[in-house]
């Protein structure tokens, strides 16, 4: 194996190892034990970090891959692009619209849910990607 693809076999399983860490553990367990409050503050200050770090190694490699497979170095580099968005214009709306919902705005509540789901299925379409992209690595 060469040191491109070890190094792409690598980001990309902390790539996907990451999030399905922090989809699976991380944000349900916060919510069940802290109450709501300081479960959306905890929640806040993680997902700045999670973002830089799903672009991170999405975008290593991405990179890595790019001479050797440039479907799966496509793939990671939409993973990260998204994660650029989600982090910069999707985040600052969902946080918007919580302080709305929670300030008393009728209409931000449905709002709220409706960014918070496609907030979700991006995560879940990116986990999904990098899930395909390692697989490639076994097969």
């Amino acid at each position: 194996m060469s040191i491109l693809a070890l190094i792409a076999l690598f980001a990309t399983a902390c790539l996907f190892g990451g999030m399905a860490f922090f989809a699976a553990l991380v944000a349900p367990v916060t919510f069940k034990v802290l109450p709501a409050e300081m479960a959306g503050r905890f929640v806040r200050a993680v997902f700045p970090p999670y973002y830089i770090w799903v672009m991170a190694t999405a975008g290593a490699g991405g990179v890595a891959l790019f001479p050797l497979s440039k479907p799966d170095s496509g793939i990671l580099m939409a993973i990260a692009a998204l994660t650029f968005w989600l982090r910069q214009v999707l985040m600052p709306r969902i946080n918007t619209l919580s302080d709305a919902a929670k300030a008393g705005d009728a209409a931000a509540g449905p709002a709220f849910d409706r960014a918070h789901r496609l907030s979700v299925w991006a995560n879940v379409a990116q986990l999904a990607g990098a899930c395909v992209v390692l697989a490639g690595f076994v097969i």
